[in-house]
């Protein structure tokens, strides 16, 4: 556990650190005003159950102190508490790095004692020039800023063990052995074989696993010393020290003459081609003794007669180190680790020799993988980016391939191999070619990358819309927009400079343009399509000159000129045009963008001459000196009115449930009394009505309420009663 014990200890230190203090203090003045005073007076980095100090876990690398602290695979959390030199001088900071994620803030603990947070590494195998920058701002005093650098050194303990289960080796045969650790990532290769040893060795990996290739020289009990490195460091035991290399394995292994007699040559690799083939390699072999001048002997690789026809041995001269002098005339491939090669004279096995004959360096196929991406087969690379380029063959490690005007970026992750190499090439943003050739020496292999311009979907906020009002993106007009004045024109505009950016490029935009109208009933009207309207970006953009095509939208988009039914200052009240911008899928390799913009007709008031039959009304009619003038409930009357509805604003094509109308009302029109006498009267009123809700109802009983003027009586008169409405 981390405790404040830690800062304390740290504080029996302060007579060490006041001896340190002096000795600073006599320093000249121009070495004291090179060192910036510390901000902490402890820190502590926990990982796991591990706290490392920044008081007793230092090691010096390139003369610098590092906080060092040991990690395993899979460790990345840490918890970090520092303690301020002087916390009266103001709060410490962290900066934030790209080598860390800070997962909480440094906070203060106990009134400013020490400070906490918590942080996440990124990848500590492969961290380089790892640190922690603290800062502490101006004071009030005037003290100006102060910054303190703590570098981090992490270190990982790697073991690497052999254990054959056979130590009986073969001069001149190759072996391959296993080797187990508990790190293998961190263990550095060694492709190139060790030369002038009892036992030659290399060291590879193969499928995830570590192999060690032997090759001895000499017969007789041989030790074997490898000297491994590995790729992280990690601290000797005894006094701290950054290191790569390994404790020495050793193996003793017993070393066998072979049957024959092994003749080493001086090139291990030949390259199989028209001359080599036919005018020969010189060669310079151990000297056989029974060799004889001037004579052909023929290479198989098999001891028995009968075997396939490698190469051709021709003796030229001796040479005063008893070697000789010949030419070699090649014919087929061969591995060294497929078996020895065998000098024969008339069938019979002389001597064993190995080299590898390979085929000339040939690409038979091409792949790129972009950023995030999976391999492909195509070869199109785009303006600006970073691609991974895959090249199959074969004799592919003696290639010296160059890309034509571009960058290849040094990667720690590249495949090598010879039947596949993976370069990380860097395409300039400005390249002006459309084909990138890849040569070989200078010479051209056949295989080129294809220079192609960004074609990724933008997202639709370079679109415009106006309709009436000012210019607004297409992406901001989400859900439907009620609109109460009337459509001249719906207009479609594009901001190319909007497309493309410094930073990101996305290339010419193909549209689809989907229109439908619909009246108020929902039923269509007209339905147009516009395919592939192509937006290209502007003269801003780096790669404008590369955008040139005629089909490049120019000018904005006119909603009436497409329409040929009914144009939208024609559309009924509450009508609607539906509008789809999208992205032309077949244009793209990913998902496009869609936008949906939807009009509404919206009005605030509906005029309409309505017929009605009230029914029941109760009046009351004013003057006449009468004391009672309220008439009975009369039969059904017949209203014939101009009446105004008005819309709910928050609903579309919904009528509130009263209205207001003046007309013509004729009571009783329709006697229901048994006396054959009942008065009827013709009034002009003013009638106002409630209606049901529902909108489905075809038969409603709405309510009246009014005052008029009966024409026959020449009197004011007041009415309230229901109705029958009927919706057809």
């Amino acid at each position: 556990m981390f405790h404040l014990s830690g800062f304390r200890r740290a504080g029996q230190l302060l007579p060490a650190l006041l001896l340190v203090l002096s000795l600073v203090l006599s320093l000249p003045l121009s070495a004291r005003a090179q060192q910036a005073p510390p901000l902490l007076r402890e820190l502590g980095l926990r990982l796991d159950t591990t706290t490392f100090y920044l008081s007793r876990n230092t090691a010096v690398v390139q003369d610098e102190p590092h906080l060092y602290f040991y990690y395993r695979p899979g460790d990345d959390a840490a918890e970090l508490r520092v303690a301020s030199l002087d916390p009266a001088a103001g709060p410490l900071h962290l900066q934030r790095s790209a080598d860390f994620t800070l997962l909480d803030s440094l906070t203060p603990i106990d009134g400013g004692q020490y400070y906490r947070a918590k942080l996440r590494f990124r990848n500590l195998a492969t961290a380089r020039f790892l640190s922690l920058t603290f800062q502490q701002p101006a004071v009030a005093g005037g003290f100006a800023p102060r910054t303190q650098v703590v570098k981090l050194l992490p270190v990982t303990r790697t073991t690497l063990e052999l254990r054959p289960a056979d130590t009986e080796l073969f001069v001149g045969e190759e072996k391959v052995f296993e080797l187990t650790s508990n790190n293998e990532k961190n263990i550095r290769l060694s492709p190139e074989w060790t030369r002038g040893q009892d036992i030659d060795y290399r060291l590879d990996r193969e499928k995830g696993t570590l192999r060690l290739h032997v090759l001895p020289n000499a017969p007789g009990s041989r030790m074997l010393t490898l000297q491994p490195q590995t790729e992280q460091p990690f601290l000797t035991d005894r006094n701290r020290r950054v290191t790569f290399a390994l404790p020495p394995l050793r193996q003793e292994f017993t070393v066998k003459s072979s049957r024959l007699r092994f003749l080493s040559v001086d090139k291990k690799e030949i390259t199989l081609d028209e001359e080599s083939r036919r005018k020969g390699v010189e060669l310079i072999l151990d000297n056989g003794r029974t060799f004889n001048l001037k004579r052909t002997y023929r290479i198989e690789d098999q001891e028995e007669a009968g075997g396939a026809l490698i190469a051709e041995l021709f003796t030229r001269q001796y040479l005063t180190n008893d070697r000789v002098l010949c030419w070699l005339r090649v014919y087929n491939t061969h591995r060294q680790a497929d078996s020895y090669l065998y000098i024969k004279e008339n069938d019979q096995a002389k001597y064993i020799t190995n080299f590898n004959i390979s085929p000339p360096t040939a690409i038979t196929g091409l792949s790129v993988r972009h950023r995030g991406g999976d391999w492909t087969s195509s070869n199109a690379v785009n303006p600006g980016e970073t691609v991974d380029v895959r090249l199959e063959g074969v004799a592919l490690l003696r290639g010296r391939f160059h890309f034509e005007d571009v960058r290849v970026v040094p990667s720690d992750s590249s495949v090598r191999s010879e039947s596949a190499v993976v370069y990380r090439v860097q395409v300039p943003v400005g390249i002006d070619k459309k084909r990138i050739a890849i040569d070989n020496a200078g010479q051209s292999t056949g295989y080129a990358l294809a220079v192609r311009e960004f074609q990724k979907p933008h997202p639709l906020d370079f679109v415009g819309v106006t309709f009436g009002e000012a210019v607004r993106p297409i992406t901001r007009l989400n859900g439907p927009i009620l609109y109460d004045r009337t459509i001249r024109d719906v207009v479609f505009s594009f901001n190319t400079g909007a497309i493309d950016s410094p930073e990101q490029l996305y290339g010419k935009q193909y549209l689809t343009f989907e229109i439908r109208t619909q009246n108020a009933k929902g039923d269509l009207i007209e339905m147009r399509t516009i395919d592939n309207v192509v937006v290209c970006p502007d003269g801003r953009s780096v790669r404008a000159p590369f955008y040139q095509d005629k089909q490049c939208q120019v000018g904005n988009i006119s909603l009436n000129n497409l329409l040929s039914a009914r144009k939208s200052y024609d559309l009924d009240d509450w009508s609607k045009i539906i509008i789809t911008v999208k992205h032309t899928q077949a244009q793209y390799q990913e998902p496009g963008f869609t936008q949906r913009l939807e009009l509404v007709l919206q009005r605030r008031v509906k005029f309409d001459i309505d017929i009605s039959f009230p029914a029941g009304l109760l009046t009351k009619q004013l003057g006449g000196g009468e004391v009672n003038n309220y008439t009975a409930f009369s039969g059904i009357s017949l209203a014939t009115l101009a009446q105004l509805s008005f819309y709910n604003p928050n609903k579309i094509n919904k009528l509130r449930p009263y209205k207001v109308g003046a007309g013509f009302v004729a009571l009783n029109a329709f006697n229901l009394n048994s006396n054959a006498n009942a008065s009827r009267d013709l009034g002009i009123v003013v009638l106002g009505s409630v209606y049901p809700t529902r909108s489905d109802a075809k038969l409603t009983f709405p309510l009246y309420l009014g005052a008029g003027y009966l024409v026959n009586k020449g009197k004011m008169f007041f009415l309230f009663g229901p109705g029958i409405g009927v919706r057809l």
